[in-house]
Protein backbone atom coordinates (compact mmCIF):
# COMPACT_ATOMS: atom_id res chain seq x y z
CA UNK A 1 0.00 0.00 0.00
CA UNK A 2 3.10 2.67 0.86
CA UNK A 3 4.42 1.40 -2.23
CA UNK A 4 1.06 2.13 -4.29
CA UNK A 5 0.72 5.61 -2.90
CA UNK A 6 4.47 6.59 -2.85
CA UNK A 7 4.31 5.92 -6.84
CA UNK A 8 0.64 7.71 -7.15
CA UNK A 9 1.96 10.56 -5.53
CA UNK A 10 5.17 10.87 -8.30
CA UNK A 11 3.01 10.24 -11.13
CA UNK A 12 0.04 12.20 -9.61
CA UNK A 13 2.29 15.54 -8.68
CA UNK A 14 4.01 14.89 -12.40
CA UNK A 15 0.57 14.43 -14.03
CA UNK A 16 -0.88 17.36 -12.23
CA UNK A 17 2.06 19.71 -12.73
CA UNK A 18 2.17 18.82 -16.40
CA UNK A 19 -1.28 19.25 -16.89
CA UNK A 20 -1.73 22.47 -15.41
CA UNK A 21 1.05 23.76 -18.00
CA UNK A 22 -0.60 21.99 -20.70
CA UNK A 23 -3.89 23.47 -19.32
CA UNK A 24 -2.40 27.09 -19.27
CA UNK A 25 -2.97 26.40 -23.41
CA UNK A 26 -6.89 26.62 -22.95
CA UNK A 27 -7.00 30.48 -22.03
CA UNK A 28 -4.18 30.91 -24.59
CA UNK A 29 -5.87 29.18 -27.28
CA UNK A 30 -9.24 30.49 -26.93
CA UNK A 31 -8.46 33.66 -26.79
CA UNK A 32 -6.54 33.41 -30.03
CA UNK A 33 -9.16 30.81 -31.58
CA UNK A 34 -13.16 31.08 -32.46
CA UNK A 35 -15.34 28.91 -31.10
CA UNK A 36 -15.38 27.08 -34.46
CA UNK A 37 -11.64 26.98 -34.60
CA UNK A 38 -10.95 25.26 -31.31
CA UNK A 39 -14.51 22.88 -32.35
CA UNK A 40 -11.74 21.33 -35.22
CA UNK A 41 -9.04 21.12 -32.11
CA UNK A 42 -11.51 18.96 -30.30
CA UNK A 43 -12.50 16.85 -33.20
CA UNK A 44 -8.72 16.22 -34.34
CA UNK A 45 -7.79 14.93 -30.84
CA UNK A 46 -10.88 13.38 -30.05
CA UNK A 47 -9.87 10.95 -33.43
CA UNK A 48 -6.26 10.63 -32.27
CA UNK A 49 -7.31 9.19 -28.79
CA UNK A 50 -9.97 6.96 -30.99
CA UNK A 51 -6.90 5.69 -32.99
CA UNK A 52 -4.65 5.56 -30.42
CA UNK A 53 -6.52 2.33 -28.90
CA UNK A 54 -6.34 1.23 -32.53
CA UNK A 55 -2.87 1.62 -33.00
CA UNK A 56 -1.60 -0.09 -29.33
CA UNK A 57 -4.75 -2.98 -29.18
CA UNK A 58 -4.55 -4.05 -25.79
CA UNK A 59 -0.33 -4.59 -25.88
CA UNK A 60 0.25 -2.41 -23.22
CA UNK A 61 -1.66 -4.21 -20.75
CA UNK A 62 -1.28 -7.64 -22.04
CA UNK A 63 2.74 -6.17 -21.58
CA UNK A 64 1.59 -5.69 -18.00
CA UNK A 65 -0.10 -9.48 -17.75
CA UNK A 66 2.50 -11.52 -19.23
CA UNK A 67 5.65 -9.38 -17.90
CA UNK A 68 4.70 -10.16 -13.98
CA UNK A 69 4.17 -13.97 -14.63
CA UNK A 70 6.34 -16.45 -12.31
CA UNK A 71 9.80 -17.07 -14.08
CA UNK A 72 8.54 -15.50 -17.39
CA UNK A 73 11.41 -13.64 -19.60
CA UNK A 74 10.43 -10.09 -19.26
CA UNK A 75 13.02 -8.90 -22.34
CA UNK A 76 11.07 -11.29 -24.05
CA UNK A 77 7.74 -10.12 -23.54
CA UNK A 78 8.89 -6.78 -24.40
CA UNK A 79 10.85 -7.95 -27.90
CA UNK A 80 7.78 -9.59 -28.82
CA UNK A 81 4.95 -6.69 -28.04
CA UNK A 82 7.29 -4.16 -29.50
CA UNK A 83 7.71 -6.01 -32.30
CA UNK A 84 3.87 -6.42 -33.27
CA UNK A 85 3.39 -2.76 -32.94
CA UNK A 86 6.04 -1.73 -35.07
CA UNK A 87 5.02 -3.88 -37.76
CA UNK A 88 1.22 -2.56 -37.44
CA UNK A 89 1.91 0.63 -36.95
CA UNK A 90 3.30 0.57 -40.46
CA UNK A 91 0.01 -0.55 -42.03
CA UNK A 92 -1.94 1.17 -40.22
CA UNK A 93 -0.10 4.38 -41.01
CA UNK A 94 -0.01 3.25 -44.74
CA UNK A 95 -3.38 2.97 -44.93
CA UNK A 96 -4.25 6.25 -42.84
CA UNK A 97 -2.03 8.01 -45.69
CA UNK A 98 -3.91 6.12 -48.47
CA UNK A 99 -7.29 8.28 -47.57
CA UNK A 100 -5.63 10.94 -46.56
CA UNK A 101 -7.62 13.62 -48.84
CA UNK A 102 -10.91 11.77 -48.10
CA UNK A 103 -10.15 12.24 -44.36
CA UNK A 104 -9.09 16.21 -44.55
CA UNK A 105 -12.49 16.94 -46.34
CA UNK A 106 -14.57 14.63 -43.64
CA UNK A 107 -12.96 16.76 -41.32
CA UNK A 108 -12.92 19.63 -42.72
CA UNK A 109 -9.33 20.48 -42.49
CA UNK A 110 -8.37 23.48 -44.84
CA UNK A 111 -4.59 21.83 -45.24
CA UNK A 112 -3.88 18.42 -45.97
CA UNK A 113 -0.36 18.95 -43.54
CA UNK A 114 -3.03 18.20 -40.84
CA UNK A 115 -3.83 14.82 -41.70
CA UNK A 116 0.18 14.20 -42.06
CA UNK A 117 0.69 15.57 -38.71
CA UNK A 118 -2.39 13.42 -37.18
CA UNK A 119 -0.46 10.24 -38.46
CA UNK A 120 2.94 11.19 -37.13
CA UNK A 121 1.54 12.05 -33.73
CA UNK A 122 0.20 8.78 -33.56
CA UNK A 123 2.69 6.43 -34.93
CA UNK A 124 5.10 8.57 -32.50
CA UNK A 125 2.94 7.97 -29.52
CA UNK A 126 2.48 4.29 -30.26
CA UNK A 127 5.75 3.23 -30.90
CA UNK A 128 6.70 4.52 -27.56
CA UNK A 129 4.06 3.48 -25.56
CA UNK A 130 5.62 0.02 -24.38
CA UNK A 131 9.13 1.36 -23.16
CA UNK A 132 6.71 3.80 -21.13
CA UNK A 133 4.97 0.81 -20.17
CA UNK A 134 8.70 -1.01 -19.16
CA UNK A 135 10.06 2.39 -17.07
CA UNK A 136 6.52 1.65 -14.72
CA UNK A 137 6.72 -1.99 -14.90
CA UNK A 138 10.74 -1.38 -13.49
CA UNK A 139 9.37 1.12 -10.78
CA UNK A 140 11.11 3.82 -12.49
CA UNK A 141 8.19 6.35 -11.68
CA UNK A 142 10.62 9.31 -11.28
CA UNK A 143 12.04 8.86 -14.74
CA UNK A 144 8.75 8.31 -16.08
CA UNK A 145 7.40 10.96 -14.80
CA UNK A 146 10.24 13.09 -16.14
CA UNK A 147 10.12 12.69 -19.46
CA UNK A 148 6.58 13.43 -19.24
CA UNK A 149 6.93 16.85 -17.76
CA UNK A 150 9.44 17.63 -20.18
CA UNK A 151 7.30 16.38 -23.18
CA UNK A 152 4.55 18.70 -21.79
CA UNK A 153 6.79 21.88 -20.70
CA UNK A 154 7.72 21.62 -24.46
CA UNK A 155 4.80 21.74 -26.20
CA UNK A 156 3.18 24.47 -24.24
CA UNK A 157 6.77 26.20 -24.59
CA UNK A 158 6.20 26.00 -28.00
CA UNK A 159 2.25 26.93 -28.19
CA UNK A 160 3.35 30.47 -26.92
CA UNK A 161 6.20 31.01 -28.59
CA UNK A 162 3.87 30.34 -31.94
CA UNK A 163 1.22 31.86 -30.94
CA UNK A 164 2.03 34.41 -28.16
CA UNK A 165 5.28 35.74 -30.14
CA UNK A 166 4.82 35.34 -33.38
CA UNK A 167 0.91 36.22 -33.55
CA UNK A 168 0.14 32.90 -35.54
CA UNK A 169 -3.70 32.00 -36.17
CA UNK A 170 -3.15 28.64 -37.94
CA UNK A 171 -4.34 26.14 -35.62
CA UNK A 172 -1.73 23.80 -37.32
CA UNK A 173 0.94 25.47 -35.34
CA UNK A 174 -0.85 23.13 -32.27
CA UNK A 175 -0.17 20.07 -34.30
CA UNK A 176 3.14 20.70 -35.22
CA UNK A 177 3.95 21.68 -31.48
CA UNK A 178 2.66 18.69 -30.54
CA UNK A 179 4.73 16.63 -32.92
CA UNK A 180 7.89 18.27 -32.37
CA UNK A 181 7.82 17.65 -28.47
CA UNK A 182 6.67 14.17 -28.99
CA UNK A 183 9.76 13.14 -31.37
CA UNK A 184 11.83 14.20 -28.84
CA UNK A 185 10.94 11.34 -26.25
CA UNK A 186 12.39 8.87 -29.18
CA UNK A 187 16.10 9.40 -28.53
CA UNK A 188 15.52 10.06 -24.54
CA UNK A 189 13.96 6.36 -24.04
CA UNK A 190 17.40 4.81 -25.39
CA UNK A 191 17.82 2.36 -22.24
CA UNK A 192 14.67 0.21 -23.68
CA UNK A 193 15.71 0.79 -26.91
CA UNK A 194 19.19 -0.71 -26.33
CA UNK A 195 17.47 -3.58 -24.80
CA UNK A 196 14.82 -4.29 -28.11
CA UNK A 197 15.69 -7.17 -30.31
CA UNK A 198 13.02 -8.39 -32.67
CA UNK A 199 11.23 -11.30 -31.68
CA UNK A 200 8.32 -13.34 -32.87
CA UNK A 201 8.33 -16.28 -31.00
CA UNK A 202 5.25 -17.74 -32.31
CA UNK A 203 5.00 -20.05 -29.01
CA UNK A 204 4.37 -16.92 -26.62
CA UNK A 205 2.80 -14.52 -29.61
CA UNK A 206 -0.32 -16.45 -29.71
CA UNK A 207 -1.37 -16.37 -25.85
CA UNK A 208 -0.46 -12.50 -25.89
CA UNK A 209 -2.36 -11.67 -29.06
CA UNK A 210 -5.58 -13.93 -28.14
CA UNK A 211 -5.21 -11.85 -24.33
CA UNK A 212 -4.69 -8.50 -26.33
CA UNK A 213 -7.21 -8.45 -28.75
CA UNK A 214 -10.27 -8.15 -27.06
CA UNK A 215 -8.85 -5.33 -25.28
CA UNK A 216 -8.71 -3.52 -28.51
CA UNK A 217 -12.26 -3.38 -28.56
CA UNK A 218 -13.16 -2.55 -24.69
CA UNK A 219 -10.23 -0.04 -25.49
CA UNK A 220 -12.63 1.35 -28.57
CA UNK A 221 -15.82 1.14 -26.52
CA UNK A 222 -14.33 3.42 -23.75
CA UNK A 223 -12.49 6.09 -25.95
CA UNK A 224 -16.17 6.31 -27.86
CA UNK A 225 -17.53 6.61 -24.54
CA UNK A 226 -15.06 9.54 -23.84
CA UNK A 227 -14.85 10.82 -26.85
CA UNK A 228 -17.40 10.48 -29.39
CA UNK A 229 -20.01 12.81 -27.85
CA UNK A 230 -17.82 15.33 -29.64
CA UNK A 231 -19.02 13.46 -33.05
CA UNK A 232 -22.56 12.92 -32.47
CA UNK A 233 -22.80 16.80 -31.33
CA UNK A 234 -21.62 17.32 -34.87
CA UNK A 235 -24.29 14.52 -36.59
CA UNK A 236 -27.02 15.77 -34.34
CA UNK A 237 -27.13 19.47 -34.23
CA UNK A 238 -27.96 22.14 -36.83
CA UNK A 239 -24.64 22.51 -38.77
CA UNK A 240 -24.50 26.51 -38.40
CA UNK A 241 -24.00 25.37 -34.50
CA UNK A 242 -22.20 22.51 -34.66
CA UNK A 243 -19.15 22.98 -34.05
CA UNK A 244 -19.76 26.25 -31.95
CA UNK A 245 -21.14 24.20 -28.85
CA UNK A 246 -18.44 21.45 -29.29
CA UNK A 247 -15.90 24.40 -28.51
CA UNK A 248 -18.42 25.70 -25.96
CA UNK A 249 -18.46 21.99 -24.57
CA UNK A 250 -14.97 20.81 -24.78
CA UNK A 251 -13.44 23.90 -22.98
CA UNK A 252 -15.53 23.18 -20.13
CA UNK A 253 -14.76 19.67 -20.37
CA UNK A 254 -11.57 20.27 -19.56
CA UNK A 255 -12.34 21.59 -16.12
CA UNK A 256 -12.83 18.19 -15.18
CA UNK A 257 -9.24 17.90 -15.49
CA UNK A 258 -8.79 17.63 -11.41
CA UNK A 259 -10.78 14.23 -11.13
CA UNK A 260 -9.14 12.94 -14.69
CA UNK A 261 -5.37 13.62 -13.41
CA UNK A 262 -6.04 11.56 -10.34
CA UNK A 263 -7.50 8.75 -12.03
CA UNK A 264 -4.86 8.98 -14.48
CA UNK A 265 -1.83 9.26 -11.78
CA UNK A 266 -3.66 6.49 -10.13
CA UNK A 267 -4.06 4.36 -13.19
CA UNK A 268 -0.45 4.51 -14.09
CA UNK A 269 0.69 3.44 -10.46
CA UNK A 270 -2.31 0.88 -9.84
CA UNK A 271 -1.94 -1.34 -13.33
CA UNK A 272 1.63 -2.65 -12.80
CA UNK A 273 0.36 -2.69 -9.00
CA UNK A 274 -2.66 -4.77 -9.17
CA UNK A 275 -0.74 -7.67 -11.33
CA UNK A 276 2.11 -8.10 -8.86
CA UNK A 277 -0.30 -8.54 -5.90
CA UNK A 278 -2.50 -10.84 -7.96
CA UNK A 279 -0.37 -14.07 -6.10
CA UNK A 280 -1.33 -12.62 -2.82
CA UNK A 281 -4.22 -14.71 -0.95
CA UNK A 282 -5.30 -11.34 0.28
CA UNK A 283 -5.53 -9.02 -2.70
CA UNK A 284 -8.96 -8.79 -2.75
CA UNK A 285 -9.24 -6.98 0.79
CA UNK A 286 -6.11 -4.87 -0.22
CA UNK A 287 -8.10 -3.92 -3.51
CA UNK A 288 -11.40 -3.46 -1.40
CA UNK A 289 -9.63 -0.83 0.68
CA UNK A 290 -7.81 0.89 -2.41
CA UNK A 291 -11.32 1.58 -3.87
CA UNK A 292 -12.30 2.72 -0.29
CA UNK A 293 -10.02 5.43 -0.34
CA UNK A 294 -9.83 6.17 -3.84
CA UNK A 295 -13.37 6.80 -3.60
CA UNK A 296 -13.43 9.79 -0.80
CA UNK A 297 -10.51 11.29 -2.54
CA UNK A 298 -12.17 11.29 -5.71
CA UNK A 299 -15.45 12.81 -3.62
CA UNK A 300 -13.01 15.46 -2.33
CA UNK A 301 -12.18 16.56 -5.47
CA UNK A 302 -15.67 16.76 -7.19
CA UNK A 303 -17.07 18.69 -4.30
CA UNK A 304 -13.97 20.94 -4.05
CA UNK A 305 -13.99 22.09 -7.52
CA UNK A 306 -17.61 22.01 -8.43
CA UNK A 307 -18.19 24.65 -5.56
CA UNK A 308 -14.73 26.87 -6.76
CA UNK A 309 -16.31 27.39 -10.38
CA UNK A 310 -16.78 30.80 -10.16
CA UNK A 311 -13.04 31.79 -10.15
CA UNK A 312 -11.75 28.77 -11.61
CA UNK A 313 -13.63 29.46 -14.80
CA UNK A 314 -12.58 32.77 -14.78
CA UNK A 315 -8.66 31.77 -15.21
CA UNK A 316 -9.40 29.14 -17.74
CA UNK A 317 -11.75 30.18 -19.83
CA UNK A 318 -10.95 34.14 -21.00
CA UNK A 319 -13.73 34.91 -23.41
CA UNK A 320 -17.50 34.89 -21.73
CA UNK A 321 -18.89 32.49 -24.37
CA UNK A 322 -17.20 29.73 -23.36
CA UNK A 323 -18.18 29.95 -19.64
CA UNK A 324 -22.30 29.52 -20.63
CA UNK A 325 -21.47 26.13 -20.52
CA UNK A 326 -19.98 26.17 -17.06
CA UNK A 327 -22.92 24.13 -15.71
CA UNK A 328 -22.34 20.74 -16.95
CA UNK A 329 -18.54 20.92 -15.17
CA UNK A 330 -20.21 18.92 -12.00
CA UNK A 331 -21.80 16.43 -14.38
CA UNK A 332 -18.70 15.48 -16.07
CA UNK A 333 -17.00 15.90 -12.81
CA UNK A 334 -18.85 13.37 -11.39
CA UNK A 335 -18.90 11.20 -14.39
CA UNK A 336 -15.10 10.73 -13.64
CA UNK A 337 -15.45 9.75 -10.63
CA UNK A 338 -17.52 6.92 -12.13
CA UNK A 339 -14.72 6.25 -14.68
CA UNK A 340 -11.75 6.05 -11.89
CA UNK A 341 -14.49 3.64 -9.82
CA UNK A 342 -14.94 1.40 -13.29
CA UNK A 343 -11.45 1.23 -13.75
CA UNK A 344 -10.81 -0.02 -10.18
CA UNK A 345 -13.33 -2.52 -10.74
CA UNK A 346 -12.12 -3.61 -14.04
CA UNK A 347 -8.96 -5.42 -12.97
CA UNK A 348 -11.11 -8.75 -12.30
CA UNK A 349 -11.49 -9.72 -16.07
CA UNK A 350 -7.46 -8.89 -16.24
CA UNK A 351 -6.35 -10.78 -13.44
CA UNK A 352 -8.81 -13.61 -14.61
CA UNK A 353 -7.76 -13.65 -18.44
CA UNK A 354 -11.36 -12.97 -19.37
CA UNK A 355 -10.56 -9.69 -21.14
CA UNK A 356 -13.69 -10.17 -23.63
CA UNK A 357 -15.65 -8.88 -20.64
CA UNK A 358 -14.45 -5.70 -21.01
CA UNK A 359 -15.58 -5.52 -24.18
CA UNK A 360 -19.27 -6.62 -23.33
CA UNK A 361 -19.21 -3.78 -20.31
CA UNK A 362 -18.00 -1.14 -23.07
CA UNK A 363 -20.89 -1.97 -25.33
CA UNK A 364 -23.49 -0.99 -22.60
CA UNK A 365 -21.53 1.80 -22.06
CA UNK A 366 -21.84 2.36 -25.75
CA UNK A 367 -25.61 1.58 -26.54
CA UNK A 368 -26.24 4.16 -23.12
CA UNK A 369 -24.28 7.06 -24.63
CA UNK A 370 -25.90 6.86 -28.09
CA UNK A 371 -29.07 6.33 -26.80
CA UNK A 372 -29.13 9.32 -24.34
CA UNK A 373 -27.36 11.24 -26.66
CA UNK A 374 -29.53 10.93 -29.53
CA UNK A 375 -32.74 11.81 -26.80
CA UNK A 376 -31.34 14.85 -25.60
CA UNK A 377 -28.86 16.59 -27.70
CA UNK A 378 -32.20 17.86 -30.28
CA UNK A 379 -33.11 19.63 -27.07
CA UNK A 380 -30.18 19.94 -24.43
CA UNK A 381 -27.20 20.71 -26.64
CA UNK A 382 -24.02 19.81 -25.33
CA UNK A 383 -26.29 19.44 -21.81
CA UNK A 384 -27.26 15.96 -23.17
CA UNK A 385 -23.79 14.84 -23.66
CA UNK A 386 -22.77 15.37 -20.53
CA UNK A 387 -25.65 13.69 -18.90
CA UNK A 388 -24.89 11.30 -21.84
CA UNK A 389 -21.81 10.88 -20.10
CA UNK A 390 -22.85 10.45 -16.42
CA UNK A 391 -25.30 7.49 -17.68
CA UNK A 392 -22.72 5.98 -19.38
CA UNK A 393 -19.90 5.42 -16.70
CA UNK A 394 -22.20 4.94 -14.21
CA UNK A 395 -23.71 1.84 -16.15
CA UNK A 396 -20.53 0.43 -16.36
CA UNK A 397 -19.95 0.38 -12.44
CA UNK A 398 -22.54 -1.43 -11.73
CA UNK A 399 -22.41 -4.18 -14.40
CA UNK A 400 -18.88 -4.50 -13.72
CA UNK A 401 -19.43 -4.58 -9.87
CA UNK A 402 -21.96 -7.30 -10.26
CA UNK A 403 -20.13 -9.48 -12.98
CA UNK A 404 -16.78 -8.73 -10.57
CA UNK A 405 -18.66 -10.56 -7.73
CA UNK A 406 -19.71 -13.43 -9.29
CA UNK A 407 -16.02 -14.09 -11.03
CA UNK A 408 -13.47 -11.92 -8.30
CA UNK A 409 -15.40 -11.35 -5.14
CA UNK A 410 -14.18 -8.37 -3.33
CA UNK A 411 -15.52 -6.97 -0.45
CA UNK A 412 -16.09 -3.45 -1.58
CA UNK A 413 -17.59 -0.88 0.63
CA UNK A 414 -20.58 0.07 -1.38
CA UNK A 415 -22.80 1.79 1.02
CA UNK A 416 -19.89 4.07 2.12
CA UNK A 417 -19.07 5.13 -1.32
CA UNK A 418 -22.59 5.75 -2.59
CA UNK A 419 -23.06 7.94 0.84
CA UNK A 420 -19.85 9.94 0.15
CA UNK A 421 -20.70 10.88 -3.55
CA UNK A 422 -24.98 11.44 -2.37
CA UNK A 423 -23.11 13.87 0.74
CA UNK A 424 -21.17 15.86 -2.08
CA UNK A 425 -23.83 16.15 -4.28
CA UNK A 426 -26.50 17.36 -1.36
CA UNK A 427 -23.66 20.10 -0.69
CA UNK A 428 -23.68 20.79 -4.42
CA UNK A 429 -27.32 21.57 -4.53
CA UNK A 430 -26.81 23.43 -1.28
CA UNK A 431 -23.92 25.87 -2.45
CA UNK A 432 -25.85 26.69 -6.12
CA UNK A 433 -28.70 27.76 -4.05
CA UNK A 434 -27.51 29.80 -1.51
CA UNK A 435 -24.75 32.17 -3.12
CA UNK A 436 -23.65 35.73 -1.95
CA UNK A 437 -22.78 38.70 -4.61
CA UNK A 438 -20.06 39.70 -2.78
CA UNK A 439 -17.11 37.51 -3.99
CA UNK A 440 -15.36 36.57 -0.58
CA UNK A 441 -18.41 35.60 1.25
CA UNK A 442 -19.64 33.61 -1.51
CA UNK A 443 -15.83 32.14 -1.53
CA UNK A 444 -15.95 31.33 2.44
CA UNK A 445 -19.63 29.84 2.08
CA UNK A 446 -18.94 27.60 -0.50
CA UNK A 447 -15.61 26.03 0.89
CA UNK A 448 -17.05 26.13 4.29
CA UNK A 449 -19.24 23.16 2.14
CA UNK A 450 -16.27 21.19 1.29
CA UNK A 451 -14.94 20.96 4.80
CA UNK A 452 -18.01 20.02 5.86
CA UNK A 453 -17.07 16.85 3.48
CA UNK A 454 -13.78 16.75 5.07
CA UNK A 455 -15.39 16.36 8.44
CA UNK A 456 -17.54 13.83 7.66
CA UNK A 457 -15.46 11.81 5.90
CA UNK A 458 -12.50 12.43 8.72
CA UNK A 459 -15.07 11.32 11.48
CA UNK A 460 -16.11 7.82 9.41
CA UNK A 461 -12.62 7.21 8.87
CA UNK A 462 -10.98 7.68 12.67
CA UNK A 463 -14.30 5.47 13.91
Amino acid sequence: MKKLLSETAIYGLSTILGRLLNYALVPLHTQVFSQNQYGVISIFYANIALLNVVFLYGMETAFFRFSTKPETNKNLIFNICQTLLFASTALFAFVLWYFSKPIAQYYQFTDLQYVYYFIGILVIDTVIALPFARLRLQNHALWFAGLKMLNISLNVGLNVYFFWFEQQTDIGYVFIANLIANALLIPLLWQSWLAYRPNLNLANLKPIFLYAYPILFTGLTAVFNEVMDRNLLQIWLPAQTATAQIGIYSACYKLSIFITLAVQAFKFAAEPYFFQQAQNKNSPEVFAQIMYYFVIACGLMYVGVSLNLDWISAIFLQKPEYREGMGIVPILLLANVFLGVYYNLAIWFKLKDKTYYGTYIGLVGVAITLIVNYLLIPFWGYWGSAVATLACYASMVVVSYILGQKHFPVPYRVGAGVFYLFLGSILLVFGFFFRFENFWANFLFQNSLVLVYVAVVWWNVRK
